[in-house]
């Protein structure tokens, strides 16, 4: 009975230091749903593309050490009149293949707004190379909307971050 119990005693605590899966946030985002919204093929809107680059690593001593970073798309209406259109937010690892779309329908951003898409740091499926196309509308006389990457991490007593600028291709 002592070794069934002991036994039991075992397994259990075994088991108990597995820790539980951490569901990535990048994978899950923001409920884009509450954003969506619909356009009409009548309203007279520009569209735009975006190329973000975004790194979830960076090359550490040599190109056969990598460290991990957590990296922000921000995504920015910089017009203080007008609402602007995120019509889809697609990310590429770095051989150039589709990681995820973020969303694929329109949605919106209020004027000067913000909102953000988080690549965790333990997400490294994107690469050294990894970035974001970026589809937008904006009414006629309406700036551009700014798409902006920020890539951090903190290990021990050192940090660091930068920040990269979206490229507008079409």
């Amino acid at each position: 009975m002592k070794k069934c119990v002991l036994s039991l005693l075992t397994v259990s605590l075994l088991f108990s230091c597995i820790p539980d899966k951490k569901e990535i946030s990048s994978v899950n985002p923001e409920n884009w749903t509450k954003r969506k919204v619909a356009i009409s093929a009548k309203d007279s809107l520009e569209y735009g593309k975006t190329y973000l680059s975004i790194y979830s690593q960076i090359y550490s001593i040599s190109e056969h050490k990598t460290h991990n970073l957590t990296a922000m798309a921000s995504l920015r209406n910089t017009s203080d009149k007008d609402t602007v259109y995120l019509t889809k937010a697609e990310y590429f690892d770095t051989h150039g293949k589709s990681v995820r779309t973020y969303f694929d329908h329109p949605i919106y951003l209020a004027p000067m707004e913000t909102t953000e898409i988080i690549i965790d740091e333990v997400d490294i499926e994107g690469g050294t190379g990894s970035n974001f196309l970026i589809e937008w509308k904006v009414p006629k006389g309406c700036p551009e909307p700014l798409f902006e990457g920020v890539m951090n991490s903190t290990m021990s007593q050192q940090g660091l971050s930068f920040t990269t600028v979206g490229r507008r291709i079409e």
